[in-house]
């Protein structure tokens, strides 16, 4: 971060690339478009560029990016709306529901990024492909008993990483 904050742009790669998958998951839960999400993760390292001088090397980068990115899906959630209203009376800024799912959206994709490849793909097939574990242990060319073994270790990986979450709305 302190490559980052002296303006290196080696360290900005670095940081889009630890923090680029979860600006975009919150961006497109926050949207529901593909294309507005690509834009907001652009928008977002744009920003956090250019206030990087600004930013303390000694904290952690990831609320600040998240409400960066949260800040530019607002304002891009809020122009495509003006663009779609024909409406003549002032708009009230009305957010979509997504928005409060923002934060856990942006947890859960920096806990995934921290769970090792192997156990990642694992998880990859069943939950966001829905496939079983015979099919995963088929599609990946793996026994069985590794499928099992690594989506336990995966999902009590997550719900370590995760803790804090349930922690926080008991």
């Amino acid at each position: 971060m302190r490559r980052f904050s002296d303006g290196d742009p080696g360290a900005a790669r670095d940081l889009y690339d630890r923090y680029g998958r979860a600006v975009f998951t919150v961006a497109y839960r926050a949207l529901g478009d593909r294309s507005l999400a690509e834009e907001a993760v652009q928008q977002t390292f744009l920003q956090a560029w250019r206030a990087a001088s600004k930013f303390d090397p000694e904290r952690d980068p990831a609320p600040w990016l998240y409400a960066i990115a949260r800040r530019v899906a607002i304002d891009l959630y809020r122009r495509e709306r003006r663009h779609d209203s024909d409406r003549e009376e002032p708009e009230v800024a009305v957010l979509p529901h997504s928005f409060e799912g923002a934060w856990e959206a942006w947890e859960v994709r920096l806990a995934l990024d921290r769970v090792p490849d192997d156990e990642r793909e694992i998880l990859r097939a069943t939950h966001f492909l829905g496939l079983t574990h015979e099919e995963t242990a088929e599609r990946l060319g793996i026994p069985l008993g590794t499928v099992k073994s690594r989506s336990f270790r995966a999902h009590r990986r997550l719900a370590e990483l995760l803790s804090h979450l349930r922690e926080a709305t008991a």
